[in-house]
């Protein structure tokens, strides 16, 4: 009767360990997946913070930085010479903002509108998808630096056969 007992609670301890161990590893694997679409890798993330002083304009750190300015330029100019190649552009319904802008096949820069582009050459204004590149601020543009036309949208579609 008593090894009857001892072998009953043994195997009572061991399934009731088991189960443990089972859902222990079943929250393990939850854990991760849910921290991995989250977003959040390896150990604790150190993301930079950034001290500004007007919350309305942009740095041009951070304007570099959301346009990708560490890319190679992947758009090129419609009707620019061969030496501007407009990368992205953030512009205000006032035609204030910034843009990336890369100039003789060099990294792109984010300019704001009235800095120097290049010698004799300002970012006059900005619209979407384009920057005008002007003598002055009140001159007249003496060239348009424009972006491509966006493809199609995927419909999820096939075609058929």
């Amino acid at each position: 009767m008593l090894r009857t007992l001892s072998s009953t609670l043994t195997t009572r301890w061991l399934a009731g360990f088991s189960t443990l161990v089972v859902w222990a590893a079943a929250a393990a694997v939850v854990a991760y997946w849910a921290l991995q679409f989250a977003g959040v890798s390896g150990p604790a993330s150190q993301a930079p913070t950034v001290a500004r002083s007007s919350a309305a304009e942009p740095t041009v750190a951070d304007v570099q930085k959301a346009l990708g300015a560490a890319s190679a330029p992947t758009v090129a100019p419609t009707d620019a010479p061969s030496r501007f190649v407009l990368s992205g552009v953030v512009a205000l319904n006032s035609g204030q903002g910034a843009a990336l802008i890369a100039v003789d096949a060099q990294a792109p820069k984010a300019f704001k509108v009235g800095q120097s582009v290049a010698d004799g050459l300002l970012l006059q204004s900005l619209g979407p998808r384009q920057a005008r590149l002007a003598a002055s601020v009140d001159g007249p543009a003496l060239m348009t630096l424009e972006m491509p036309a966006l493809a199609a949208p995927a419909t999820g579609v096939r075609p058929k056969p």
